[in-house]
Formats: structure tokens, C-alpha cells, sequence
């Protein structure tokens, strides 16, 4: 298997294992703060990697400004419009227009790094899509209850996801070293959070509860070595075959609800979205 599709799956892996930790952390504490704990935690974790993995033997400036930038909006605000969508249009809304980052960052990564779309990436993208959609999609049964704007907020969040991507491959093919990208960006992120915990409203803020800490820690731990893979595999692939890699994170969550949280079940529209998305994988696999 090649490492960038190897690296892309890990962080796959890994972001779905931490959207169900996050599960059980948040019902201890408002999205915003439950951020402000994982992120400048794994913002800790990689500063004590540093002191071990840090290299400066390719420094450039350019590039480091480029992860940093980066990091003002990914992870942190991306984080904070999923939070904020699923708190007013609820998670089938959010996870099913979240999926559509493959392609923006396929978008980007054609205007902007000249990358060639084959038949069998753009097949294996809009399978991956839409299994990823049939996966993610709940029947609620009720009529709409949100204004319809809301949309743009996980539109919003896939976007500059898919931005995110196809900038960090521009800033690693200046300084190739996935770990100075994580770093960079997991920093400028702290920084994010902090500042929209301080504004955040008073009444929105939720009594902290200290059994949220080691779920968010650990939710901080999977997202951000996802984000080390992701990095991983941007710089050793193409954007346009690892981001649709990476949005198959709902496959390991509904594995891991369903093994640790028992509150999946796998009827005939999972199974056609897992049907989908490993078709999916396997058309990227040989394009």
C-alpha cells in the first residue's frame, strides 16, 4: 500500500475514534471550552515532541507562515462551526454537508497546484461522498427546525477544511516536514480557541465538569496525530486522493459506536454507505 494512502486511513482512523470520545467529554461541558482543553493540551504534547523531533535543517519562513496561517482556522475554527451547526441543525446536517470537503480541496488542488483529476480518483471521490452521506444521514421525522442559513456553517467548515489541505501541500513542498506543519498550525490554533472561549456569552457558558478532562485529552490526542497523518500524507500524495481518504472517518466512528456505545446499528442504507465508501477507497488505492 502506498504511505500517503497508509498515512491518510491512520488519520481517518484516528478522527473517527475521536468523535466518539468526544461523545461522551461533551456531555460534561459546552463545545467551546471542551476546544479550549484538547487543543492547547495536544498544543502541549507537541511542544514536549519537539524537544525530540524538531529538525530545522530545511527552515523556511514561507512555509512556516503558511502552517501557521493555516492554524488560525484549521483545526480550531473548522472545530468550532461543526460544534456550532450540530448545536442548531444536529448532526445528520452536519456530518452529511461535511463530507463534501474532498471537493473543495480537489477544487483547490487543481487551480492552485495543477493536479490532474483521473477517471478513477473523480469516481472514487464521488463514491467515497456518497457513502459517506448515506452513512451520516438520520431520518429525524420531524419538520425543520432551523432557519435555513445554518447550512452555511458546515459548508463553511468543509471549505476551508478542504482549503486547509490543499494550502499545507503548497507550504510542505517549501519545508517538507509534516511535524513543523502540526505544530505551527496546532499553536496558532490554541491561540483561535482561546479567543472565542473569551468572547463566547456568559449565559452559553455550561458549569465545567471535570470528569470532561480525560475524554477531552484524549480526544486531543486522536485528532491531533490525525492531523500529524494527515500532514503525513499531504506530503507524500496528492490532495486530491487523501482528503477523500480522510472523510471516511464516519466508517471507524460507526464501528466504535457501535463496539463501545452500542447505539449503532448497520441496516441497509450503512451497509450500502460502507458498500460506497470502500468502493471508494479501493478505486484511489489503484488511481
Amino acid at each position: 500500500m502506498d504511505a500517503s494512502i497508509a498515512y491518510a486511513l491512520a488519520a481517518s482512523a484516528l478522527l473517527g475514534s475521536g468523535v466518539v470520545l468526544a461523545n461522551v467529554g461533551l456531555r460534561y461541558v459546552d463545545s467551546v471550552r471542551g476546544a479550549l482543553v484538547a487543543i492547547p493540551a495536544t498544543t502541549a504534547l507537541y511542544w514536549v515532541l519537539a524537544v525530540f523531533l524538531l529538525r530545522a535543517d530545511h527552515f523556511d519562513a514561507v512555509a512556516l507562515a503558511v502552517f501557521a496561517i493555516v492554524g488560525v482556522v484549521f483545526p480550531a475554527v473548522v472545530t468550532l462551526l461543526g460544534y456550532e451547526s450540530n448545536r442548531l441543525a444536529g448532526p445528520t446536517v452536519t456530518g452529511t454537508l461535511s463530507s463534501t470537503t474532498p471537493l473543495f480541496a480537489a477544487l483547490g488542488a487543481v487551480v492552485f497546484l495543477g493536479e490532474a483529476l483521473t477517471p478513477a480518483v473523480m469516481a472514487g471521490t464521488a463514491a467515497i461522498v456518497l457513502g459517506v452521506v448515506a452513512l451520516t444521514w438520520r431520518h429525524s421525522g420531524r419538520p425543520r427546525a432551523w432557519a435555513p442559513w445554518v447550512i452555511a456553517l458546515p459548508l463553511a467548515g468543509a471549505a476551508i477544511r478542504g482549503g486547509a489541505l490543499t494550502t499545507v501541500k503548497a507550504g510542505l513542498a517549501l519545508w517538507p516536514d509534516p511535524f513543523v506543519a502540526a505544530l505551527a498550525g496546532y499553536t496558532a490554533s490554541s491561540i483561535t480557541v482561546y479567543v472565542a472561549t473569551r468572547a463566547m456569552p456568559a449565559a452559553r457558558r455550561a458549569p465545567f465538569d471535570r470528569r470532561a478532562v480525560p475524554w477531552l485529552l484524549a480526544v486531543g490526542l486522536c485528532n491531533g496525530m490525525a492531523v500529524l497523518a494527515t500532514y503525513a500524507a499531504l506530503g507524500r500524495g496528492k490532495v486530491s486522493v487523501v482528503s477523500p481518504l480522510i472523510v471516511t472517518y464516519p466508517l471507524f466512528t460507526a464501528a466504535l459506536s457501535a463496539l463501545l456505545l452500542r447505539d449503532e446499528r448497520l441496516d441497509a442504507r450503512a451497509l450500502a454507505g460502507v458498500a460506497l465508501t470502500v468502493a471508494g477507497v479501493v478505486l484511489l488505492a489503484r488511481g
